[in-house]
């Protein structure tokens, strides 16, 4: 039995009405939007604990900062496994079931971090964090999931709608960071433990949002509607794989900007809260700047999506790289007790990430079909969370042996290799594979 006929079973005649009418699909598009927002939103509260208070609860519980960037290493760590698992569950069974199982994992993680707050294990802490990486991954995979039904001309602007929509939880969990500690309190567990409380339910939610209401599965539809017009023009899924052939140099590319992208921003951000409290800022302060940096990390992202749509994948990613720089040199130079300085370093760094992940994310669906997008996507996404977890890894011995500065103007260096990659892809002339599918039939 075929991997379609595993996913869909013999009888599609479910599908009959969505290959019968563009309508239908609009609709389904349109729903499919609206549930991945529902669950980003409270993906996005979950995500924000473990940027916020990760790296303070094993300074905590260690009492040292030369491992402090180690929590930030576990959960991408984690999250790089997990994405290879979500992405290849989800090319076999659907958006649905892949989403879902990653969100629930993650916040079973977010329980395992309280309690080994709770019982002042180290090891469970870090095994605890490892399994939290699910839900970040997952929160990252699910803007894939818009894109399913869309064309190319509406594929960032899906992304970036499912990713605003993170702003909502993403923004707010950072600022509940004493409200979370102060309910911690009341039962008996460490403060800094608190958010993870809080990261928990929202994973949680997030994951049976998704399992309840994302249906029909939007991906199977769509390889539905592929099969059909296959079936229609007598073209076998192996000549169509010939017809429509991976971009590699697309892929490389696309995977290129968001793997840079996203090792800058982990390396800069793990360390931000630490050099904070090394400069007498306090936890408040530190969810202050944390979620300026979240909401730039999201929120541009529907004005980001349309650009990316209209003046092209590749300008965008080199503004990721001009803006990365701009957070770096901020970062390094502005005075450490600047509440102003410390915000505006750390917003560029959410916006350049931002620009780097919407337009990459669209370079590499540009660059894929039907047939391998979702196991690409999470192989991709297994090297970002790996880039992450070395960004976070090596972020803070970094800084123990050199200085916050030394750290920030590397990364700023580092984002300008985004250029080259840029140029030699040629992304903006790069023809889609929906212009080439549509010629071949």
């Amino acid at each position: 039995m075929g991997e379609n006929e595993i996913k869909t079973g013999d009888n599609e005649s479910w599908l009959q009405p969505y290959i019968d009418s563009p309508e239908k699909q609009k609709q389904l598009y349109k729903k499919t939007l609206i549930v991945v927002i529902m669950s980003q939103i409270f993906g996005g509260a979950g995500l924000a604990a473990g940027i916020t208070v990760g790296a303070l609860l094993a300074q905590d519980m260690l009492g040292t900062d030369s491992v402090t960037g180690v929590p930030t290493a576990l959960f991408t760590l984690g999250s790089a496994g997990s994405a290879l698992l979500v992405g290849r569950f989800s090319q076999r069974f659907g958006r649905r079931f892949g989403l879902s199982a990653g969100f629930l994992t993650g916040g079973i993680g977010a329980i395992g971090v309280v309690i080994s707050a709770l019982m002042g294990s180290i090891v469970l802490l870090f095994i605890s964090l490892f399994i939290y990486g699910a839900g970040s991954a997952t929160n990252l995979q699910a803007r894939y999931a818009g894109t399913d039904l869309a064309n190319s001309n509406q594929r960032a602007k899906a992304v970036s709608m499912a990713m605003v929509s993170t702003t909502f939880g993403a923004v707010a969990g950072p600022n509940l960071v004493e409200v979370m500690g102060g309910f911690a309190d009341l039962l008996g567990i460490p403060a800094l433990a608190g958010p993870f409380i809080l990261a928990a339910a929202a994973y949680i939610l997030a994951g049976l949002v998704l399992l309840f209401y994302l249906r029909p599965d939007p991906l199977l539809v769509a390889e539905g509607i592929l099969r059909a017009k296959r079936r229609a023009n007598n073209i076998h899924s192996e000549q169509d794989t010939e017809l429509l052939p991976k971009n590699k140099r697309g892929i490389l590319a696309g995977a290129a900007v968001m793997i840079l992208t996203q090792f800058v921003m982990i390396a800069i951000m793990t360390m931000t809260p630490i050099h904070m409290g090394h400069h007498g800022h306090d936890l408040q302060a530190v969810g202050l700047v944390i979620g300026f940096h979240v909401g730039a990390m999201y929120l541009p992202s529907l004005i980001t999506g349309s650009l990316v749509d209209r003046v092209g994948r590749g300008t965008m990613a080199a503004a990721s790289a001009v803006t990365l720089l701009a957070s770096g040199v901020l970062a390094a130079f502005g005075p450490a007790d600047s509440m102003t300085a410390l915000i505006g370093a750390l917003v560029l760094l959410g916006l350049g990430w931002n620009f780097g992940l919407i337009s990459g994310t669209a370079i590499l669906v540009d660059s894929t079909s039907l047939d391998n997008r979702a196991k690409t996507q999470g192989t991709v996404d297994v090297w970002i969370a790996l880039s992450g977890a070395l960004g976070g890894g090596i972020s803070g011995l970094i800084v123990a042996n050199s200085s916050y500065a030394f750290l920030s103007i590397g990364g700023a260096i580092l984002s300008l290799l985004l250029i080259p990659v840029i140029i030699w892809a040629d992304i903006n002339k790069q023809q889609k594979p929906d212009e080439v599918n549509r010629k071949s039939v």
